[in-house]
């Protein structure tokens, strides 16, 4: 086999794979780390991921995340809320070449006035689940209601979940998972009031139609 053959079947081979990024993997309270690299999926982007954590207006915490994005999951911007004032903004910036270090990511504007939106609102620190009556009030464009999860397979105490009223941009994130921290976050969201009131009323109706069979 020619040399020329030769390497223009290596490039089909890695064209037939999907090539695949090298990145930065890492996670601080400020706003910039510094990590090992890692292999990203086929498809996948360079990213960083930028939160605020804001309470009672007056910034109570940072957090800056590098690690491989979905390529549909860069250059987003969103936020969430819970009740007595508390709100996150997040968004995320992309790089395409290896090892390239992303660009500070924006963050939403603040916005006020209530859209007619009610989710179910609640905060559980030691499990990726929680549920409760509680309702807030969503405002300006947090339009979804949300649930995420935060699963800690290293460190299982970092499983977290929250509830409350997003940005549709907020759901687009998805899941992004560090495999280094072995940590994965989920995003689940649903329109709103109509699917809260489905998921109260759905299970009274299979425990009547239950007791109902009994009888």
């Amino acid at each position: 086999m020619s040399p020329l053959l030769h390497i223009l079947c290596v490039f089909l081979a890695l064209v037939a794979s999907g090539y695949s990024l090298s990145c930065t993997e890492c996670l601080s309270s400020s706003d910039s780390c510094t990590g090992p690299s890692v292999t990203c999926p086929s498809g996948s982007a360079c990213g960083a991921q930028y939160r605020e954590t804001w309470f009672k207006g007056v910034l109570a915490s940072k957090q800056y995340m590098m690690l491989c994005v979905p390529q549909n999951s860069c250059n987003v911007i969103g936020s969430f809320s819970q009740p007595n004032y508390v709100k996150v903004k997040m968004g995320t910036s992309c790089c395409t070449s290896n090892q390239c270090t992303p660009s500070l990511p924006s963050l939403p504007r603040d916005s006020s006035g209530s859209n007619g939106l009610t989710c179910r609102s609640c905060v559980s620190l030691d499990s990726a689940w929680c549920y409760t009556p509680d309702t807030m009030q969503c405002t300006g464009e947090e339009n979804m209601c949300l649930l995420q999860t935060r699963k800690g397979s290293v460190k299982p105490m970092e499983s977290k979940a929250i509830r409350g009223c997003a940005t549709k941009s907020i759901c687009d994130f998805g899941s992004l998972s560090s495999s280094s921290k072995g940590v994965k976050t989920e995003n689940i969201c649903t329109s709103g009031s109509s699917g809260l009131q489905s998921g109260f009323y759905l299970p009274a109706v299979i425990c009547i139609l239950f007791f109902k069979l009994l009888i």
